[in-house]
């Protein structure tokens, strides 16, 4: 009696999947933005067809079946095989071959003595003095802001790639006193978790390696919000941070201002899921609550021995982003992106936590999509006396068709 067909494996559906970049190879490309994988595969077009068979309920047989009636031969058996094969060797399929990859990843960053600097030689020179050179052309090229109050408590900056953001980055730096005036502060930097769980904090009490050296973690901090906040609000040794570069991007301006071994207190936010969707405040999540708690609990007990720095872009509009149209930075769609962008940096201003949520969920879930409002939100609950002075702000074309916006903005006690 013949064996009954096997079940595919579902695709992963944490993977990037895009259109090919290189027109040679059209179809689609294939990535891991987890890096638990550091193969792209690119799909041709015919066999990208097929991706749906791997649902984890369809068969090979269903997988030789449709790719027959695409091709309109019977011999598939071939190429179905070698998409299989592909899939599975890349790690890109729910199966225990990604299960062991995953493992080994995530066991090697548990046991790594830094988190290392992964967006060095992308993201940013790899080498220290081309480093310095970049970072120090992204400062002059932030203008003049307007000068910030004498209580200065934070800042919060892009984290978009310092190529594309740099008169931001430069206007929010270039606000920060120099020498002697914030170097012996634990820098508290709260970062999108774009991979991260929703309604959850990452936490690491990894040092952070960078071409400039290692910046310290304030382990204490970590250990605190640890045991104030409370299973389930944190994630400890949260593998995000292990390729997350929200955090990265801030930690080597701080360097550069302040020396390699500033000291920091590294915090993934990730999306407050339960208020998007059911249009309440993040905190009638009892973790959320508790983190925030915990938080600003330290914020009182500290106070200014703490500085506070975001790592946040805005709204993301256009092709990427499955927007039906093309953006161009401040034309068409986006002059009324950047209106909206500037009410809630108003609400933000004004440390309104509550009145800054209520834009966000304003039309059944955060429709621009910023990617900074667990991260702003989170510091309007923590800080609660901290206002915010605009600085500068950003739009910006990542694509020909997409665009991003970011905002350089000072925080001072009211």
């Amino acid at each position: 009696m013949p064996s009954a067909p096997r079940t595919l494996p579902r695709l992963r559906q944490d993977l990037e999947v895009m259109p090919s970049p290189v027109p040679e190879q059209p179809g689609l490309l294939i990535r891991d933005p987890f890096r638990f994988s550091d193969q792209t595969l690119i799909v041709p077009p015919l066999l990208a067809r097929c991706l749906s068979c791997f649902d984890g309920q369809k068969t090979e047989a269903d997988l030789r079946e449709r790719l027959a009636r695409l091709t309109g031969e019977i011999a598939v058996s071939g190429p179905a095989g070698h998409l299989i094969e592909a899939l599975a060797e890349a790690g890109f399929l729910e199966d225990q071959v990604f299960a062991e990859m995953k493992g080994k990843r995530e066991q090697a960053f548990r046991s790594a003595p830094h988190r290392s600097a992964v967006h060095a030689g992308g993201g940013y020179p790899a080498e220290r003095q081309p480093l310095r050179d970049a970072l120090a052309r992204s400062l002059d090229g932030g203008g003049s802001p307007a000068q910030p109050p004498r209580s200065l408590r934070g800042i919060a900056a892009p984290h978009v790639s310092p190529e594309g953001g740099y008169p931001s980055y430069g206007a929010a730096y270039g606000a920060l006193p120099t020498g002697d005036g914030l170097g012996d502060r634990t820098f508290v930097i709260l970062g999108t978790s774009h991979y991260g769980r929703p309604d959850r904090f990452g936490l690491t009490r990894k040092p952070f390696a960078t071409p400039f050296g290692r910046a310290s973690t304030d382990v204490g901090a970590v250990e605190a919000l640890i045991r104030d906040a409370g299973a389930g609000a944190v994630e400890e040794e949260d593998y995000c941070h292990a390729i997350e570069h929200s955090v990265e991007f801030q930690v080597v301006y701080l360097q550069h201002l302040f020396g390699a071994g500033v000291r920091i207190l590294p915090i993934l936010c990730g999306p407050f899921m339960a208020g998007l969707d059911g249009r309440r405040l993040p905190e009638e999540n009892a973790a959320v609550a508790r983190f925030l708690g915990a938080l600003g609990e330290l914020n009182a007990r500290l106070g200014d021995r703490l500085f506070w720095v975001l790592g946040i872009d805005m709204a993301h509009v256009g092709s990427r982003y499955g927007d039906p149209f093309a953006a161009r930075a401040g034309e068409g769609p986006l002059v009324e992106t950047e209106a909206r962008d500037r009410r809630r940096i108003d609400r933000i201003a004004e440390g309104d936590a509550a009145g800054f949520w209520d834009q966000v969920i304003a039309n059944g879930g955060d429709d621009l999509k910023w990617c900074g409002s667990s991260p702003l939100y989170t510091f309007l609950r923590a800080v609660p006396e901290a206002r915010g002075q605009l600085l500068r702000y950003q739009q910006w074309n990542i694509d020909a068709a997409s665009v991003v916006s970011f905002a350089a903005i000072s925080f001072a006690e009211a």
